[in-house]
């Protein structure tokens, strides 16, 4: 059965790839293009429901424009969905990444200057010139220097990542501090320390990593999954998960969380997995 996430059609264009399978609709190569906006969400369909978001800098390639919406795939993971056209741009390669929590983009190289918009961890930036304080990215953005990273060096640690995210609000289908859910911080989180990994928690739960016994000890960044949910291990003992719960990215014992859950919601722990 087609997963309609990643399924790169709708009932009148397709991907030209998919073209020969997708009868009746028009073929297309696509246009590429990038977010511009802080965020911007990716609908399951025009003013539907937010299946996840994508960040400042992500290139988007759109399948087509109609009524104010493009219809497209993420190329961060091939998310198919719809967004805003207000929300999307030119393309471009990005040279530097986000690595604090958040931070702004400024008129100009000044803590002082007005501020453009913030950005979130992860957003990916093209940056043409640089001061003593600051980098200039190819749309007039000027960002401490502090707080970028080269998008070519991968953290070394995914929980070191996730933690970053520790008492960002819960969003449901959010994939930013600003607002993040369980299964956007283990993307995220794994993403930055270069693994693939998909962006829902029932995909994660059967391709990321390597499935543990039952009986298995767990250590950091081992995942644990409740159907709909996943949290990481920061050690042996302590959870970091996106919890709606909390309403936040919270630490939880283990041992209480598979008891909290089992108690309020009858689930039980699915699977246990190693990155």
């Amino acid at each position: 059965m087609t997963d309609r996430r990643f399924h790169p059609a709708n009932d009148r264009v397709a991907l030209s790839t998919l073209a020969r399978a997708v009868a009746g609709v028009k073929p297309t190569d696509g246009e590429p293009m990038s977010v511009t906006s802080c965020l911007a969400n990716l609908l399951a369909e025009p003013d539907g429901m937010r299946d996840r978001q994508l960040l400042y800098g992500t290139e988007f390639l759109v399948l087509e424009m109609r009524d104010g919406w493009a219809f497209g795939q993420s190329d961060y993971d091939g998310y198919v969905g719809y967004i805003a056209e207000d929300d999307l741009g030119p393309p471009g390669t990005a040279t530097h990444i986000v690595a604090a929590r958040s931070t702004h983009g400024y008129e100009a190289p000044d803590v002082k200057a007005p501020d453009v918009m913030p950005l979130s961890f992860g957003s990916r930036v093209r940056v043409v010139s640089e001061t003593g304080t600051h980098m200039e990215t190819d749309r007039g953005l000027h960002i401490p220097k502090p707080h970028l990273l080269g998008a070519d060096r991968p953290f070394s640690d995914p929980v070191t990542v996730a933690q970053i995210f520790f008492g960002s609000p819960y969003l449901w289908g959010g994939n930013s501090t600003f607002g993040i859910d369980c299964s956007g911080i283990i993307q995220i989180a794994a993403s930055a320390a270069g693994l693939a990994a998909p962006p829902d928690s029932d995909l994660q739960a059967s391709g990321l990593g390597t499935e543990l016994s039952p009986d298995a000890p767990l250590a950091r960044g081992d995942l644990v999954f409740w159907e709909g949910h996943v949290g990481i291990m920061v050690d042996s003992e302590t959870m970091l998960h996106a919890s709606a719960h909390h309403m936040a990215v919270a630490y939880e014992p283990i041992d209480h969380a598979i008891a909290r859950i089992a108690a309020s919601e009858d689930k039980e722990v699915t699977v246990r997995r190693r990155l």
